[in-house]
Order: C-alpha cells, then sequence, then structure tokens
C-alpha cells in the first residue's frame, strides 16, 4: 500500500496521505499514521524538488498557504473532538460533489484572487488533520484548469510548506511518537522508490489523460473515505 500510494504521489503530486491512511484503517487505529505521511511528505519532497522547482505556481501556494496556517490548528481540535473517520467522510462528501460537478467539464470561468485561494487553503488545512488535505485543493485545480505540470509541481509545493507547519502542532498534541519516527523510517525505501517510477510516468502522459486521471483518483480517494 505504501509503494503504491508513493506510486500515485509521483505521478500526480497527491494521494499519497490518504491512500496510506485508509489502508492503514483496514489493520489498525488510521489516526497514528497521519504523522507518518505528514513527515514522509517533507522527505519526499526533496526527492521531488529538483524536478518541480521550475513549474511551482507560487502566487497559488502562498496565499493558500496564508489560509491553512488559520484552518491546520482547527481541524487538529475538530479531529480530537469529532474523530478521524467522521472527518473524513464529511471531507469525502465534499470532494466527490466536487467530482461530479468536474465530470461535466465545468470549470471555473474567471481566475481566481487571492481570497478565494486563501479560503481554499483554510479548507485544505481543516482536511489535513484527516491526512486528506490534498484532496480539496486538487479538485480546486481541476476545476481551475490548471496545466498538468503546474497542477503537480504546486501541490507538492503547498503541501511541503503546509506539513512544516502541521508537524510541530502535532507534536505538540502529542501525536507524534518513537513509533512514528520508525514506521516513517521503515516506509521511506519503498516511498522513495514509489515516487520515482511514478514521476518517470508523469513525463510520457497526456494532458487530457492527467486530468482524467486526477478526477477518478479524487472520487476513488473519497469513495474509500465513505466505506470506511
Amino acid at each position: 500500500a505504501v509503494f503504491g500510494a508513493a506510486f500515485v504521489r509521483g505521478y500526480s503530486g497527491f494521494g499519497f496521505a490518504a491512500l496510506v491512511v485508509t489502508s492503514a484503517a483496514m489493520v489498525t487505529d488510521p489516526l497514528h499514521f497521519v504523522p507518518v505521511v505528514v513527515m514522509a511528505d517533507i522527505v519526499l519532497t526533496v526527492q521531488q524538488a529538483r524536478g518541480i522547482r521550475a513549474h511551482v505556481e507560487w502566487r497559488r501556494v502562498l496565499p493558500m498557504l496564508a489560509g491553512c496556517v488559520i484552518g491546520v490548528p482547527l481541524g487538529l481540535l475538530a479531529l480530537q473532538a469529532v474523530g478521524v473517520d467522521a472527518a473524513r467522510a464529511a471531507i469525502s462528501v465534499f470532494v466527490l460533489a466536487i467530482c461530479g460537478i468536474l465530470l461535466t467539464d465545468l470549470r471555473l470561468r474567471r481566475p481566481v484572487g487571492h481570497g478565494g485561494h486563501a479560503a481554499v487553503g483554510v479548507v485544505s488545512g481543516l482536511a489535513n488533520g484527516a491526512a486528506v488535505g490534498g484532496l480539496p485543493v486538487a479538485a480546486f485545480f481541476t476545476a481551475a484548469g490548471v496545466a498538468p505540470a503546474a497542477f503537480r509541481a504546486t501541490l507538492i509545493a503547498y503541501f511541503t510548506l503546509m506539513d512544516l507547519w502541521t508537524l510541530p502542532l502535532m507534536a505538540a498534541t502529542g501525536m507524534i511518537t518513537r513509533d512514528t519516527l520508525l514506521a516513517t523510517a521503515l516506509g521511506l525505501p519503498l516511498m522513495s522508490a514509489g515516487v520515482w517510477l511514478g514521476s518517470r510516468r508523469f513525463l510520457k502522459t497526456a494532458p487530457q489523460d492527467f486530468r482524467r486521471f486526477a478526477l477518478l483518483l479524487l472520487m476513488a480517494l473519497s469513495a474509500l473515505g465513505l466505506l470506511k
């Protein structure tokens, strides 16, 4: 599951955390794996940094980051109150509804300003406590018609900065333990190999195929969240 999730992340730029946490839920409390995927995301970005640097759209990243600064702590508080399953179910319904609209090939007609990007960042930050913070952003980018290379690179850059903000907050709430570090270290070889292969696959993909894959992946991840 870790290897497959890393391949998806290398190819699309998102889905890694949601796939790992959903898989973990089959055998253990998925909450334990939320800090694992946050730490792994940061390490994996170092591996991908050289290939994505030129494609990152910082005009999108920075306002979304400002929004997630508000959303992340609120999301962690909500997670403690309602539980990871309820949080992921609510987010899954939200993303599935967006995907239903996007399947009609509907796109945003006007460019979204800083305020809109900041609002997406708030929603993403709220969702990140349940390890599905990438789904709202990926849905938004699909609706906005962001080019595949920029889509993937901007998502990776944004997730890394959001994770750097999330990690100390998780440590403060006691979510990071010795086992968290051990699980991350054990998974890194599989994650690294998966991301490398996924990145190679991305270079051979046509733009229309990438958009279709992103939509199908969003729907599959949301459906898995609801089934759990």
